[in-house]
């Protein structure tokens, strides 16, 4: 039971860290880059960016006020578990924001250049956050909570219009076109980041190979590209007849070469590519349930 307990104590501990770490770099993004420069991204701390402005009201503080009503509304409808980890994500950005992030320096320049690197320092601390399975709240509760009652809209696509509505509210607040675009070019930079830490070194691209030459194709991605493949078993729809399917998944780094293997062996495979966000197992990224 102690020991139980004893590694609950640690699990928290370690995902307040994660909180932390995330939330210092998120913040710099945000007062330190966005902020300054006028340049509100979407989300709940986009308008709290806004709000600051117009009222000069703590970040932090309104980025707590305006979580604490969906958090409530999370609790009873998404369970406890998931509201319990993201208040506490919430708790901890909300503080580091308005008292560590505010004594930083900040960038007042070039508004393109601090669109990139406070989408680049976004994109770093919510991965950061996400690792440890919390949530910052905001879009993440009212895109589930919307798509409780319009689940045949995909929640990528809720939480596109609410930041639409974000950067258009930041053309009128800021009374200049350009905020938006700036907006729309730090939360394209905070997508790219994240993904990229979180699947960059897992994705790659899946490959089904249709060839003639399927044993000979199989042995070389073996031999050079030091990848297995999974023979898959195949019939034409038109002719009816059997054949075998290659499937591999190789990192992107490795396709040219993949391909420059199929060619040498039949140009006229037919060769069908689909990008791969996550790829877990042998020779990837191992399983685990934090993960």
């Amino acid at each position: 039971m102690k020991q139980v307990k004893s590694g609950k104590i640690k699990t928290f501990c370690v995902d307040c860290l994660y909180d932390v770490v995330g939330s210092l770099i998120y913040g710099v993004g945000i007062l330190c880059f966005t902020a300054p420069n006028q340049v509100a991204p979407g989300g709940v701390s986009g308008i709290a960016t806004l709000i600051n402005y117009v009222t000069g009201l703590p970040i932090g503080a309104m980025n707590f006020a305006m979580n604490v009503p969906l958090v409530i509304i999370g609790f009873l409808i998404l369970g406890r578990t998931f509201t319990a980890k993201t208040l506490k994500s919430v708790v901890i950005m909300s503080a580091v924001l308005d008292y560590v992030v505010i004594y930083f320096p900040t960038y007042t320049g070039n508004a393109l250049l601090a669109s990139l690197f406070g989408g680049v320092c976004m994109g770093a601390g919510l991965a950061v956050v996400f690792m440890r399975g919390s949530t910052t709240g905001g879009s993440d509760i009212l895109g589930k909570l919307l798509q409780l009652k319009a689940p045949h809209i995909p929640i990528g696509r809720m939480m596109l219009i609410m930041d639409c509505f974000v950067l258009a509210a930041a053309a009128i607040v800021y009374q200049n076109i350009e905020a938006s675009l700036f907006g729309l070019i730090a939360m394209y930079a905070s997508a790219q980041v994240m993904d990229g830490i979180l699947y960059g070194l897992e994705n790659g691209k899946m490959v089904h190979i249709v060839s003639n030459q399927n044993d000979e194709i199989a042995k070389d991605i073996i031999a050079h590209l030091n990848r297995s493949a999974t023979i898959l078993k195949g019939r034409g729809a038109y002719s009816g007849t059997e054949m075998d399917v290659i499937m591999v998944v190789v990192r992107k780094t490795e396709f040219f070469k993949l391909k420059t293997l199929v060619h040498k062996h039949d140009p006229n495979a037919f060769i069908v590519v689909t990008e791969a966000g996550e790829i877990i197992g042998e020779g990837w990224k191992p399983i685990d349930k934090d993960n």
